[in-house]
C-alpha cells in the first residue's frame, strides 16, 4: 500500500467525495485507511458504572485506500504515486510533479 500515516489525501469517491484530510492510521492488511474528519460514524456507548450516563460519540471509520489519492506536495492536487531510488534509498514520488513525498 502506497499511502502512509501522516499523508494528506483527497477523497475521490464515496459519500465524502471532495474532502481532504490527514491519514491517522493505515491498515495495509485490509487495504483501508482512517482519515481525519472523513467517514464519521455515531457510536452509542452504554454507561459503565451505576449513575453514569450513556454517550453518543463521533468515531472515524476506515475508508478504502482505493477511494483516496495523495496530494502532490508541489501543486496540492491529487496525484498517483511511483517509486524511485534516491541516494540508495527507495522513495515515493508524485507522478504529476516528480517531487519526493515525505
Amino acid at each position: 500500500m502506497k499511502i502512509k500515516k501522516g499523508d494528506t489525501v483527497y477523497i475521490h469517491s464515496g459519500k465524502d467525495k471532495g474532502k481532504k484530510g490527514k491519514v491517522l492510521k493505515a491498515l495495509p492488511r485490509t487495504l483501508k485507511v482512517i482519515v481525519e474528519g472523513v467517514n464519521v460514524k455515531k457510536v452509542h456507548r452504554r454507561p459503565t458504572r451505576a449513575g453514569q450516563k450513556g454517550q453518543v460519540i463521533d468515531k472515524t471509520a476506515p475508508i478504502a485506500a482505493a477511494a483516496v489519492m495523495i496530494l502532490d506536495p508541489k501543486t496540492g492536487k491529487p496525484t498517483r504515486i511511483g517509486y524511485r531510488e534516491v541516494g540508495g534509498k527507495k522513495v515515493r514520488v508524485a507522478k504529476k510533479s516528480g517531487n519526493v513525498i515525505g
